[in-house]
């Protein structure tokens, strides 16, 4: 496995592997990667001939009261994460050479980027889109993975890939988790002994609403009312939303409809974590 730095070096591997004719599949990710990445890269590889994980914290989907400067980084480990995965590259490319001096250039997906997660971080998917669509033309990837933990980013990701017409197959990838059922995340490393156990909260909410679901409760609000009553209990947690939207779209829906996403944001101590399921009839 290759670790590349620089985008020329890159933008020459992808060449030549064009040139022989080799599907590519790219697992974008902010590095510190655990085993929901590690399922991502294996899906990639299942499916292509060569597999490019981008380790890259963004700036620039960072509000400037938000964690890039604590934001947990080990490239050392993601390597050998990888290199396990059996991916052909590692591409660490620096801030600088991904966002020139003076750059005026932007990518932004209106509508599905103001609810939940875009309500309380409104810069965070103009920060996303643009880094996405920076590595999509820099690697012409065929297929580009996604873990469905990140729902709201990939409802965005798709429209985007839609509206300017990439030729990229989008692959969700179920979500992750512990044995508990916490949801696998490079910031679950934030939490000390006591938040871990509270940040359980989030997984009991979700299956409290599937629980309630599979006994013929359909009303939304009810629904939202008793996860959130739940999460309220836990003395470390503070909300910041509960919803059920579209997953397609994002709009905040009334009535338990197929393609429901119930989803979650919720702030254990200091730490914000985001959990998700989605209802389907079948």
């Amino acid at each position: 496995m290759l670790v590349i730095h620089d985008l020329q070096e890159l933008k020459n591997k992808i060449y030549e592997f064009k040139k022989e004719n080799k599907s590519i599949g790219l697992v974008p990710t902010m590095g510190f990667l655990h085993e929901g990445h590690q399922s991502l890269i294996e899906k990639a590889v299942a499916s292509n001939d060569v597999v490019i994980v981008s380790d890259f914290v963004n700036p620039i989907q960072f509000a400037p009261n938000e964690d890039l400067d604590s934001y947990p980084r080990n490239l050392e480990h993601d390597a050998k994460l990888c290199e396990k995965a059996n991916a052909t590259i590692l591409f660490n490319p620096k801030s600088t050479d991904m966002y020139l001096d003076n750059a005026k250039t932007y990518v932004s997906v209106s509508d599905l980027t103001t609810n939940l997660c875009g309500k309380t971080r409104p810069t965070h998917f103009r920060g996303v889109c643009t880094v996405v669509a920076k590595l999509f033309n820099l690697v012409c990837p065929n297929r580009a993975y996604f873990g469905q933990k990140d729902a709201q980013q990939v409802a965005v990701i798709k429209q985007m890939v839609r509206d300017l017409n990439f030729d990229i197959e989008i692959v969700v990838c179920p979500i992750v988790r512990e044995s508990d059922g916490l949801a696998k995340s490079s910031r679950n490393k934030y939490l000390n002994e006591e938040e871990r156990i509270s940040a359980l909260v989030l997984n009991k909410a979700l299956n409290l609403a599937q629980d309630l679901i599979q006994n013929n409760t359909h009303d939304i609000k009810t629904i939202l009312d008793a996860m959130t009553s739940l999460i309220e209990k836990e003395q470390n947690a503070r909300i910041d939303y509960v919803k059920a939207v579209n997953a397609d779209t994002i709009e905040d829906i009334d009535s338990l409809n197929d393609n429901t996403l119930f989803a979650l944001a919720v702030y254990i101590g200091n730490t914000r974590l985001i959990d998700n399921f989605i209802y389907r009839k079948n």
